[in-house]
């Protein structure tokens, strides 16, 4: 089982030096892969909190780093048009020199569509379009699209994506599992949608199975990767918006943590992506 980190995004106000240390060290220290968040913008009882540009970081992280996977924990594709994030994914994975995971979702934070004006209503439809345009073209670098929400003409992806840059869904939703299953490589859930253990996992991990069976793939064939809330000595909370339940995190000492981590593999999943909660007091 690999195991990852989610970089920072608004526990509180970052430098940017700081994330670029953080990414160093976690690559220094044995981690397999490094996450950012796609939000722009939070606003609830403890005030507006803006994170760092996703693609932004992610060039600049797949930069800083020589070895591990990198991705966004994930990409919303209604934040951009879908060639453009084709674009982006393939111009991140040429700096990280092939590393990264191109991790896709239908996003769900209304305050942030509402701020800069992108659409929110169907989203599910709008994601089929995208999802559609940005597969075709990381496999066949053109498309011509003619769509509800999207149209494109003699759309050429140059340079080309490298053969098999893998893509991930993040959803648990079974329209968009129906959707993506026929053609990724990866599957990602959040902690607070399965209630942070592995037997709230289990369930889960079970759509993705029948949405495997449905798509005529082979069992386990689309990677299981999930987000593990985990509180270091010393943590005193993480904040992500006020649309999503609250996770009970893992603790403990080293060993406990380690061993309540392996609990996940011992269940099947492939990558775990930590998110962290550790003091916010440096500042």
């Amino acid at each position: 089982m690999k195991i990852g980190i989610q970089l920072p995004e608004v526990e509180r106000e970052y430098l940017w030096q700081e994330v670029r240390e953080i990414a160093k060290a976690a690559e220094d220290v044995g981690f397999d892969s490094l996450w950012i968040g796609d939000h722009l913008l939070y606003r609830d009882e403890h005030g507006v909190r803006g994170p760092f540009e996703a693609w932004t970081s992610l060039a600049a992280v797949a930069e800083a780093t020589e070895r591990v996977q990198i991705g966004p924990l994930v990409a919303a594709t209604s934040f951009h048009n879908p060639a453009m994030i084709a674009k982006m994914a393939v111009t991140v994975d040429a700096i990280s020199d092939g590393r990264l995971i191109l991790g896709l979702g239908a996003g769900w934070n209304k305050t942030e569509y509402d701020a800069f004006g992108f659409p929110y209503d169907r989203r599910v439809a709008r994601f089929e379009e995208a999802f559609t345009i940005i597969r075709t073209l990381l496999a066949e670098g053109a498309i011509d699209f003619e769509g509800e929400f999207y149209q494109l003409r003699e759309m050429e992806l140059v340079p080309k994506a490298r053969p098999g840059l893998p893509i991930l869904i993040g959803s648990n939703g079974p329209r968009m599992l129906s959707i993506a299953a026929p053609h990724v490589a990866m599957w990602n859930t959040w902690h607070a949608s399965y209630g942070n253990t592995p037997e709230g996992l289990e369930t889960l991990m079970g759509l993705v199975a029948e949405a495997e069976r449905s798509a005529g793939r082979q069992p386990g064939e689309i990677e299981r990767s999930a987000a593990v809330l985990v509180q270091l000595e010393g943590g005193i909370g993480r904040r992500s918006g006020t649309e999503r339940p609250v996770s009970v995190p893992i603790t403990g000492d080293e060993a406990g943590i380690a061993e309540s981590l392996l609990r996940f593999a011992r269940l099947g999943i492939d990558h775990l992506q930590l998110v962290s909660i550790r003091s916010t007091s440096r500042r």
